[in-house]
C-alpha cells in the first residue's frame, strides 16, 4: 500500500484523460469507453506495478472485479474521500464500509482479502528473525496491521535470547483511545512461550503516537513485572497515522 500519493494528488488526478467519466451505466454490455479504460489501467499496472498508479486507481483496479457491471469511479473517489487513503480504506471496518454508497459484500470482502494479504505480507517479513538487524521490516509490519485502526489494539512481540521473534500476539482491545492491559497477564505469557524478551505495540486511531502518562504508567509496570522474572523489555511502540514513537529512542525506557 503505497504511502507517496497524497490526498490532495488524488483528488486532482480524479479528472485525468484516461479516466472514465461518471455517468449512469446502461444495461447489458459495459461501453466501450469504459472496456477501454479498464484494459489500459490493468496494462499500466502491468508494466509499471502499483508505483504507476496514483491510489485512486489502484483502487479501481481492486474494484473491478467486485463490481463487474458499474463504473466503478464514483465509487473509488467516495471511499477516498470518505477514508481518506487507500490504506485507510481497506482497513475499514466492514460495518462502517457497508455505509457507503455502493459498497456491498463482495466488495467488502475483497477489500478484506487484501488487508489480509497485506498482514500476511509484512508478517512473513518480520516473524523468525532478529529484530534488532531487521527493524525496518518489523516497524513496516507493525504500520501495516495498526495505523489505520479506528480503535486501539495492544500487541506483544516475543522473543528468544537471540532477539528472533517468535511470537505476536494481541493481548487487548478497547475504545477509540483506551485499552485494558494487565502486565501481569503479558509476562505469564511471556513464560509460557518461554520467551526472553518483549516489545510492546500499540496504536493511537487519532493518528498521533505522543504516549499519554496512562501509556508510560502501564510501560514502566510491565518493565517492573518482567525484571522480576528476568525478562528484558526492549521498547515500546506507539503507532501513528505517519510515524511512530519508540519508548526507547525517548527516553521512557
Amino acid at each position: 500500500m503505497s504511502r507517496k500519493n497524497s490526498f490532495a494528488e488524488t483528488q486532482m488526478n480524479f479528472l485525468a484523460d484516461d479516466e472514465a467519466p461518471a455517468q449512469p451505466l446502461p444495461a447489458g454490455r459495459l461501453p466501450s469507453y469504459i472496456t477501454e479504460h479498464r484494459r489500459r489501467l490493468r496494462e499500466r499496472f502491468m508494466v509499471g506495478g502499483a508505483d504507476a498508479l496514483p491510489d485512486y486507481e489502484l483502487l479501481e483496479l481492486l474494484l473491478f472485479r467486485a463490481l463487474p457491471r458499474k463504473d466503478v469511479k464514483p465509487v473509488a473517489r467516495m471511499l477516498l474521500e470518505t477514508f481518506g487513503s487507500f490504506a485507510a480504506v481497506v482497513s475499514a471496518p466492514p460495518e462502517i464500509l457497508r455505509k457507503v454508497k455502493g459498497i456491498g459484500d463482495e466488495t467488502i470482502t475483497d477489500l478484506k482479502i487484501v488487508e489480509a494479504v497485506a498482514h500476511r505480507l509484512a508478517r512473513s517479513r518480520a516473524m523468525h528473525r532478529n529484530v534488532i538487524s531487521s527493524w525496518d521490516a518489523l516497524l513496516d509490519y507493525c504500520h501495516t496491521c495498526m495505523a489505520h485502526r479506528q480503535t486501539e489494539q495492544f500487541r506483544v512481540l516475543f522473543l528468544d535470547r537471540k532477539n528472533v521473534l517468535i511470537a505476536d500476539e494481541e493481548q487487548g482491545r478497547g475504545t477509540v483511545d483506551h485499552v485494558p492491559v494487565y502486565p501481569r497477564e503479558v509476562v505469564k505469557r511471556a513464560l509460557e512461550l518461554n520467551a526472553s524478551a518483549l516489545i510492546l505495540v500499540h496504536n493511537h486511531p487519532s493518528g498521533d503516537p505522543t504516549p499519554s502518562q496512562a501509556d508510560i504508567t502501564m510501560t514502566q509496570q510491565v518493565q517492573a513485572a518482567a525484571e522480576v522474572l528476568g525478562l528484558t523489555l526492549h521498547d515500546h511502540l506507539v503507532i501513528g497515522h505517519e510515524r511512530e514513537v519508540s519508548f526507547r529512542a525517548e527516553g521512557y525506557l
